[in-house]
């Protein structure tokens, strides 16, 4: 059974820096293309980054570029994204998910997601 568990999250003064992480447990994982998502409230759930298979390229929403960064490390299945610059704005839970798909930024295109993380940055 397939499990993605997103940790990290917490509560952060704007500026500031946080990291998540999610362990994924797919067999297959370094055939996947793995997103981070993030929901706020009373809002849609929007694409954040992606990161492609081999942790070479990557993908990133405009509101994030240069503040966020995403990675992975294949031998221990898991994903990472750096996030710095935190605005209030971002406040948000953060999902990992799961893609078959070559770099999607659409959520019809990942195929497992984690249960979320609680991101909350501070004014």
């Amino acid at each position: 059974q397939v499990q993605l568990v997103e940790s990290g999250g917490g509560l952060v003064q704007a500026g500031g820096s946080l990291g998540l992480s999610c362990a994924a447990s797919i067999r297959t994982f370094s055939s996947y293309t793995m997103g981070w998502f993030r929901q706020a409230p009373g809002k849609e759930r929007e694409f954040v980054a992606a990161i492609s298979w081999s942790g070479g390229p990557t993908n990133y929403a405009d509101s994030v570029k240069g503040r966020f960064t995403m990675s992975r490390d294949n031998a221990k299945n898991t994903v990472y994204l750096r996030m710095n610059s935190l605005k209030p704005e971002d406040t948000a839970v953060y999902y990992c998910a799961a893609a078959a798909k070559y770099l999607p930024a659409e959520t019809v295109h990942y195929d497992y997601w984690g249960q979320g993380t609680q991101v909350t940055v501070a004014s």
